[in-house]
């Protein structure tokens, strides 16, 4: 992927990364989402979902053939040694499917989206720069409470399995604060794809 230039997009939880890779979509980058790609690779008859059964057992699949994401998110919460378990599944799988994803990009640049791309350690040596989608971290409670029908504890266990808001932060090359309207979201995304257009002609 480093072959054409890629912007990695992390964000803790509720920090509106999809809302901002869609704007960026409609500029004519080319979005490779991994979330979306977990969410494929266990759904029913999904790549994932065989291992998932060897590994895990049949409690942690739904009848319609999908991993049981709430049964898994608590399991995976409590215990670490499953929570790796789960990740030597779905992480080579994630990553064959984002670079032939990549392969077949025809955007003006590359925006991968990476929940977890600090905690990973490794995939920002595989794009050429780091946007972090922030907010204040009681609007991210809010908003998955509202998204996902879940409790502040809820909401609260899956920001601890995250990095801090401050660490991610540091990571970044690029900001967007995303505690405002559409319109300021908007600008902030129109300012930095006139940065990655730039910096993608330089780069060709």
């Amino acid at each position: 992927m480093r072959n054409r230039f890629s912007v990695g997009v992390t964000g803790g939880v509720g920090s509106g990364k999809s809302t901002v890779a869609d704007l960026f979509a409609a500029c004519g980058a080319t979005i490779i989402d991994t979330d979306l790609i977990a969410h494929r690779l266990c759904a029913p008859d999904g790549a994932a979902i065989a291992a998932i059964r060897v590994q895990f057992g049949a409690a942690f699949i739904g009848a319609d053939g999908a991993m049981d994401r709430a049964a898994m998110r608590d399991k995976v919460f409590s215990d670490r040694v499953a929570k790796q378990r789960l990740e030597a599944i779905l992480h080579p799988l994630i990553r064959a499917e984002t670079e032939r994803a990549a392969q077949q990009a025809e955007g003006v640049y590359l925006m991968l989206v990476v929940p977890l791309l600090v905690e990973s350690g490794n995939w920002d040596r595989r794009v050429a720069r780091v946007l972090v989608i922030d907010c204040p971290e009681a609007l991210q409670i809010q908003r998955v409470m509202q998204r996902n029908g879940l409790s502040e504890v809820q909401v609260r266990a899956i920001m601890a399995h995250q990095v801090s808001r401050a660490t991610r932060l540091a990571a970044a090359d690029d900001v967007i604060v995303n505690d405002a309207d559409a319109s300021a979201l908007a600008s902030q995304v129109d300012r930095l794809h006139g940065l990655y257009l730039s910096l993608a002609a330089q780069s060709s």
